[in-house]
């Protein structure tokens, strides 16, 4: 069972505003050399937050990788070196317009483990008080709610294909029903 590669070089191949290509060349457990194309990233935050109904905010917005409007959960990319608790403030924040009495951590996943270094750290936020979105120039989003429970519906009927949605609400849902 191979638990390591070597980096014997790193080539760059792509810099740009969000991440970074490299083409690695390794050497694996077995001597065998190989190429691995990273992507790095400097991974994000996204936070279900649920009002004292038990409503989770959504918003919609367009990705244009799949050239369509995604509901998803309020979310950002962190800046290096900056706390994924911050960052998730100021993203609930900047998205719905809101800010949180209480922000539970509910880790963290991997979205991408063979080639992209991307963390996405994932709150529950609690005790909300909403004010103005500050939303990004060129950022278009609409605020929507809708209860836990017919969201957890929507994540089981893949209605929620969004990864850090589907598995921040199923962790919410769970812990909310005491599991």
């Amino acid at each position: 069972m191979y638990q390591n590669e070597k980096t014997i070089s790193e080539k760059e191949i792509y810099k740009g505003r969000v991440v970074h290509l490299t083409c690695d060349e390794v050497e694996l457990e077995n001597g065998y050399k190989t190429l691995r194309e990273v992507i790095h990233h400097p991974g994000g935050v996204c936070i279900v937050a649920l009002d004292e109904d038990e409503n989770v905010y959504f918003v919609k917005q367009f990705r244009y990788p799949f050239k369509t409007a995604l509901m998803e959960i309020p979310a950002g990319k962190l800046e290096y070196g900056e706390d994924h608790l911050e960052c998730g403030r100021r993203e609930l924040k900047e998205e719905i317009g809101a800010t949180a009495e209480k922000m539970t951590y509910l880790g963290c996943i991997y979205p991408t483990v063979a080639y992209d270094t991307e963390i996405i750290h994932m709150y529950m936020a609690e005790g909300l008080d909403f004010g103005e979105q500050h939303l990004d120039e060129g950022e278009f989003l609409d605020v929507t709610k809708m209860p836990l429970e017919e969201a957890y519906k929507m994540v089981m009927e893949n209605k929620l294909p969004d990864a850090k949605t589907t598995v921040a609400i199923l962790k919410t849902y769970l812990i909310k029903k005491g599991m």
